[in-house]
């Protein structure tokens, strides 16, 4: 352990599988289009989890170190020297996306989550690799900054990453108002899917976990919760929308199980690479329709004015948070789905706090 000094820039940096260290970073030193944020929450994410336990998330591998993070909100320190985005002192979400159209494959220009080259913080989908922001400061592209709104406090704003995935998921379905809502796995993005459901008025939500922990959480947050393992069950659903949140072979049969004929399945959790094996003959004839969600848009905008206004009801998903000073402690809690739901890093705290690996 050694002792951080009063200006450490204290942040989490993946090095390779099982090799995430504590690091003082250099300060920021922003270009003109970027502002200085001082960090105050950062959310891990299953991606975060990847690459600390596999040095790998999907076909991003990890080749150089790299800040992990994207789930993140704070006060901007420093605005950027070009006069663009918020001012000094603002409080601010981050969506952590860039488009980038290098030709490589057309994409609908209303939907830039899908661009071919686009990046994202805390990814090593490219090379040089794209930091994060799990740092106690960080220089940022003033365009990312959102402004977040009067009184809703930056704790629960730092679900304003993961409610936007899940908004865009639920979204894909079409309408949700006065329809029955199957979700999938109720891990943290679950979990945001229920309350975003919700929120668009599904007149009953049912979930599924192999977990006590987040079938819990489904309860409270409305929604009627099954043993994931339950196969009979889940399929007397007969759900108008199916959001599969798992990113697991079996959760996408069982979703495709529990929509009714003519129903729909938004496929949210993002499956493993390569051929998988599902029922297809079933969502062939029972006319299901299967679409796929990645990522958002400018849905992060809606999510941070329904947190604020009290109509997205999810601060029940924060299940711990932990100074950047127990970082490990805290992926270790994440990756644990029978206890953890989204856990927060917090900053505040690693000016007094010992750091180590």
């Amino acid at each position: 352990m050694s002792e951080t000094s009063a200006s450490g820039n204290w942040a989490l940096v993946a090095h390779a599988k099982e090799d995430v260290r504590i690091e003082a970073l250099p300060e920021p030193d922003p270009a003109p289009d970027e502002a200085v944020v001082e960090i105050a929450y950062g959310g891990i994410c299953g991606s975060d989890l990847h690459y600390w336990l596999h040095g790998a998330a999907g076909q991003s591998i990890l080749r150089e170190p790299m800040v992990l993070g994207h789930e993140i909100v704070g006060t901007v320190l420093t605005a950027a020297a070009d006069g663009s985005g918020p001012a000094a002192g603002a409080r601010v979400a981050v969506h952590p996306a860039t488009e980038v159209d290098d030709g490589s494959a057309p994409y609908p220009s209303d939907r830039p989550n899908l661009s071919p080259a686009g990046t994202y913080l805390g990814s090593a989908a490219r090379m040089p690799h794209t930091h994060g922001a799990f740092a106690s400061r960080a220089a940022l592209p003033a365009r990312m900054l959102r402004a977040i709104p009067e009184g809703l406090d930056l704790r629960l704003a730092a679900l304003a990453e993961p409610a936007a995935v899940a908004w865009h998921g639920v979204g894909q379905a079409g309408e949700i108002a006065g329809r029955r809502v199957l979700v999938i796995g109720t891990g943290p993005i679950g979990a945001l899917a229920i309350a975003v459901a919700k929120h668009h008025g599904a007149s009953e939500i049912i979930a599924t976990d192999l977990h006590e922990h987040p079938r819990a959480l489904a309860e409270r947050l409305g929604a009627r919760a099954l043993d994931a393992r339950d196969a009979d069950a889940i399929a007397a659903v007969h759900a108008d929308v199916v959001i599969e949140s798992s990113g697991t072979v079996p959760g996408l049969t069982a979703a495709i199980s529990g929509a009714r004929r003519g129903g729909t399945v938004v496929m949210l959790g993002l499956q493993r690479a390569g051929e998988i094996a599902v029922p297809m003959a079933s969502a062939i004839t029972r006319e299901l329709t299967l679409v796929g969600s990645f990522r958002f848009n400018d849905e992060i905008d809606d999510v941070l004015a329904a947190l604020a206004d009290g109509s997205l009801d999810a601060g029940a998903v924060i299940s711990h948070e932990l100074p950047i000073t127990d970082g490990l402690r805290a992926l270790e809690l994440a990756r644990d789905a029978s206890l953890s739901s989204k856990v927060l890093l917090t900053f505040a705290s690693a000016e007094t706090e010992g750091v180590g690996r």
